[in-house]
């Protein structure tokens, strides 16, 4: 079990920028893959970015070259850096985990992005 706990959540200008946070506690191996969702209510979850398999990042194409995904094993924490923020940007996003050995997949609860005009 894995389990993920995200903060850096919040109300920001367009423009802006804001810096989440996710920790992952439990059975956490620095291989295992981590990544960013966000889901607007009515619409699909869509990837915002992620760390392959292959350890490289791959991004959506709406956040490539704005947001930027970083990871600090020992600290089990996967950050998501945010910059000239949108307000198609606003969505809850959640922090994803999936265990390379079983594909298992763990989600954390979210945080809200909102973003302003």
């Amino acid at each position: 079990q894995v389990q993920l706990v995200e903060s850096g959540g919040g109300l920001v200008q367009t423009g802006g920028s804001l810096r989440l946070f996710c920790v992952a506690s439990g059975d956490v191996l620095p291989n295992d893959i981590m990544g960013w969702y966000r889901q607007v209510p009515g619409k699909q979850r869509e990837l915002v970015a992620t760390f392959t398999s292959g350890g490289s990042a791959d991004y959506g194409d709406s956040v490539h070259g704005r947001f930027y995904i970083s990871r600090d094993n020992p600290k089990k924490t996967v950050y998501l850096q945010m910059e000239s923020l949108k307000t198609e940007d606003t969505a809850v996003y959640s922090c994803a985990y999936r265990k390379r050995n079983t594909a298992e997949c763990y989600w954390g609860q979210g945080t809200q992005i909102t973003v302003s005009s």
